[in-house]
């Protein structure tokens, strides 16, 4: 786990403000996604894993440029397993992140994984690092066993560790091999006040919806990333994927 140790102690320099909405590009033609291309297509990551092992490439399908993720068999987390970096997009009030979402056909859902969301603060809040006000926040996807699915959230008021899921209605899952529509908005909470928000609709339903968010106590901070992070786990092998499998995003984009 050495990425992700050193992902969580990494402070978090700020861009200046970003004009949004912002899109991510994806370069260069179908084949490895070099080290190259992913600075060029994702400029101010501080870290990534995943891009210089091999495990991402581009895929072109459908009109579109897709990211494929290869999950290691018998691996977890981003530095092992999967692949994970933050993009910084200057400091927000509110922002929505959108993306097409793609697994595959015969994907292996084992307990759970992450997908990507948005996050903000000095620090990079996940892991088993609380949120406590002041050194961040982020909210990402889960998808659990069987293609369940959840909004994972790292809060001020979070009751453990390792965050607060909020689970999607108990008849929804994933599907295999065909691509849904995912979008994630986060309104940041004034300090003090329980009035920040949190949305996750799929293929334009509304799954989650929470209205009394304290992302924070303080107002040096607010939505500043777009958390590209995607791996089975857990935090054991008990988590990883048993055969080859893979999940592939397009059409990334982060507006108001």
């Amino acid at each position: 786990m050495r990425l992700l140790a050193f992902l969580l102690l990494v402070p978090v320099h700020f861009a200046p403000a970003a004009d949004l909405p912002l899109s991510v590009t994806i370069s260069g033609e179908a084949g490895p996604y070099t080290k190259e291309r992913w600075k060029a297509d994702w400029p101010g990551c501080e870290f990534e894993g995943g891009i210089k092992e091999g495990r991402v490439a581009v895929i072109e399908r459908d009109a579109l440029k897709w990211l494929r993720v290869n999950f290691a068999v018998g691996k977890i987390g981003p530095e092992e397993g999967g692949a994970g970096w933050r993009l910084p997009m200057g400091r927000h009030q509110k922002a929505e992140m959108s993306y097409t979402l793609r697994f595959s056909k015969d994907f292996d859902f084992v307990k759970g994984g992450k997908l990507p969301g948005l996050c903000g603060g000095p620090e990079n809040v996940s892991g088993g690092r609380p949120a406590n006000g002041k050194n961040g926040f982020s909210a990402r996807l889960m998808w659990r066993r069987d293609g369940r699915g959840e909004a994972y959230v790292y809060h001020k008021n979070q009751k453990g560790d390792y965050g607060d899921s909020f689970a999607f209605p108990a008849d929804f899952s994933f599907p295999t091999g065909t691509p849904v529509k995912v979008r994630i908005a986060v309104t940041m909470n004034t300090p003090g006040k329980r009035d920040g928000a949190l949305r996750v609709w799929i293929d334009e339903k509304l799954l989650v919806e929470r209205t009394y968010m304290e992302w924070r106590s303080v107002d040096t901070f607010g939505v500043d990333g777009l958390y590209f992070e995607t791996f089975h786990g857990g935090g054991d092998k008990s988590w990883a994927p048993t055969r080859p499998c893979w999940v592939e995003f397009a059409e990334m984009r982060i507006t108001k």
